[in-house]
């Protein structure tokens, strides 16, 4: 009794079996990709933020302690206190709630993502044990928000089309 064999792939057939990925991905459309970059992105910083108050514009206790007793800057090998660490505190815990709720509904979604990203770079320097799992992958997510925009499912693409149909009407 013979054996078959199938053909080994040729050149086309091992392409296209490597472009499938891409093609199956290319099926999920960017602005739904720069919508969970957003939130996920968000989410953290919000979670963050929310441990940060006791209540409608009273900052909990432990966020100032925190950044008066325990929070350090590591900056080329020394270690110094926040400088104004109640004013410290009061930022923080306004920028983890303000920015990420202007990420989620994607509006001045670059400037958000420009603060944040400038947070994720202090939280560095506080924290600097935690670039590989957690800082980093902040950094990057922001910097793509950076680049390519909130997408069409934002604030600011709605507005953007609306003024542009705005000014073909009033035309």
């Amino acid at each position: 009794m013979s054996e078959t064999r199938s053909a080994p792939p040729t050149a086309s057939g091992a392409a296209a079996l490597a472009e499938l990925p891409a093609r199956l991905f290319g099926l999920i459309p960017m602005s739904l990709v720069q919508l969970v970059l957003r939130l996920a992105v968000a989410i953290p910083f919000l979670k963050s933020g929310f441990l940060k108050w006791d209540g409608f514009l009273k900052l909990s206790d432990v966020a100032i302690l925190l950044f008066r007793e325990e929070f350090r800057l590591h900056i080329l090998g020394a270690t110094y206190a926040f400088p104004a660490p109640v004013m410290m505190a009061w930022m923080s815990a306004l920028a983890e709630v303000i920015l990420p709720c202007l990420l989620i509904a994607g509006f001045g979604t670059r400037l958000a993502a420009l603060g944040l990203l400038v947070m994720t770079g202090i939280i560095q320097l506080t924290e600097p044990g935690g670039w590989s799992n957690f800082h980093l992958p902040w950094a990057a997510m922001l910097l793509a928000i950076l680049a390519y925009g909130p997408g069409k499912l934002s604030l600011d693409s709605f507005l953007s089309r609306l003024a542009r149909w705005n000014g073909v009407a009033n035309r």
